[in-house]
């Protein structure tokens, strides 16, 4: 029975990604979603990815144990070098066939490091979090992925691009403005989110309510203050 629905599952989600369909979602958000202002200029080319990122932070570190919800194709998991690795994905890749929901539910294990790349909504992310928080030791790191879109369309919901950020974005500046953790974002590989749980130095005073009605022009005319922008030299030294 597992098995038959994953492989719905799995039917589902080639349907949401296929030509197709990020055409008919394009042309949505294109003549009804919000407006096209342009785009920001951001250029990852000449970044460190995420693979050295993590991997460098672990050795840095000497973190013993590490986390990942949403590994797909393993691009990442199986380049890391971890004594405990554990990979959670509903469809595919990593050690455990679980969304990240059921998997914290029962989970009572604490990581060093934990990499966030599920599903690129804010709802999902702002859970994911949430989750990684409670599970991370007090001298961990949680690495979230796709947090710097370039333009309208590359954190439109729902996806619209093959290569997309979905609004990520949201869930940072959230948690920027929290008294019990310290966060950033790596102009890296799309843009890294880096959560520490310490007393927040540089509190983003924001007034609005709900961060899902965020529009992407906030993010675009704010980005540098909302996700508090680091270089990877200075996210090293953050640690």
């Amino acid at each position: 029975m597992f098995q038959i629905k994953s492989n719905i599952q799995k039917k589902i989600l080639r349907l949401k990604g296929s030509k197709n369909t990020l055409k008919l979602n394009f042309f949505f958000h294109k003549y009804f979603g919000e407006k096209n202002i342009g785009k920001i200029g951001l250029n990852f080319s000449n970044k460190p990815d995420k693979k050295k990122i993590v991997q460098d932070t672990i050795n840095r570190k000497k973190y013993k144990s590490y986390l990942e919800i949403g590994c797909f194709d393993d691009d990442l998991f199986n380049h890391i070098n971890c004594q405990t690795k554990v990979g959670v994905d509903p469809y595919s890749g990593g050690t455990l066939r679980k969304t990240s929901d059921d998997f914290f539910l029962k989970n009572k294990n604490t990581f060093d490091c934990i990499f966030i790349d599920g599903l690129h909504y804010y709802h999902q992310v702002k859970k994911d979090i949430t989750n990684s928080i409670k599970s991370l030791n007090q001298n961990g790191v949680i690495f979230i992925h796709d947090c710097l879109p370039n333009n309208v369309f590359d954190q439109a919901v729902p996806r619209c691009k093959y290569v997309w950020n979905g609004d990520v974005w949201k869930a940072i500046v959230e948690f920027r403005t929290l008294d019990y953790v310290d966060t950033y974002t790596c102009y890296a590989d799309m843009g890294i989110g880096i959560i520490l749980k310490n007393k927040n130095k540089n509190k983003l005073k924001i007034d609005i309510n709900d961060f899902s009605k965020l529009k992407f022009s906030d993010y675009f005319k704010n980005f540098k203050e909302y996700m508090n922008i680091v270089e990877y030299e200075e996210l090293v030294n953050l640690f």
